[in-house]
């Protein structure tokens, strides 16, 4: 009976740490698939964490939002993965980290330049933060 419960034990050990494994190395899809749920301005954004932080969080927070906006800061984390802060009028702005599962056209941007950046908004941290970006064609 403690041979049968052991036995037993193994094989569900086994398997539990066979699906863990799967879960541990399963990619991210990248962010140029994903389809966005809403669309709206740099400005629109902040001002909606701006005005009712609340609100903005329940309706974007782990959303993907394709935002356009105007270029104010570019730069490249140490990976090498671009980063770009879109423009809202105001002292802060849209900070948007670009997708490290996905080969980017463009790495470089020139402030002043009109994009439509798409990521997972991930809510306000001073600046409105959007993760796993790509530039929207």
């Amino acid at each position: 009976m403690v041979k049968k419960i052991l036995l037993i034990l193994a094989v569900a050990a086994v398997f539990g740490g066979g699906i863990g494994l799967y879960y541990f190395n399963k990619k991210v899809p990248s962010m140029a698939t994903e389809k966005s749920e809403l669309t709206v301005t740099a400005s629109e954004l902040f001002d909606a964490f701006d005005t009712d932080e609340d609100a903005a969080t329940a309706k974007y927070v782990g959303k993907i939002v394709a935002v356009t906006g105007t270029v104010l800061e570019s730069s490249t984390l140490e990976d090498g993965t671009p980063k770009v802060i879109l423009d809202t009028g105001s002292d802060f702005g849209v900070l948007c980290e670009f997708d490290p599962n996905t080969d980017h056209a463009r790495t470089s941007f020139e402030p002043g330049e009109e994009l439509t950046i798409k990521g997972e908004c991930a809510g306000l941290n001073l600046d409105v933060q959007l993760a796993r970006c790509v530039v929207v064609q």
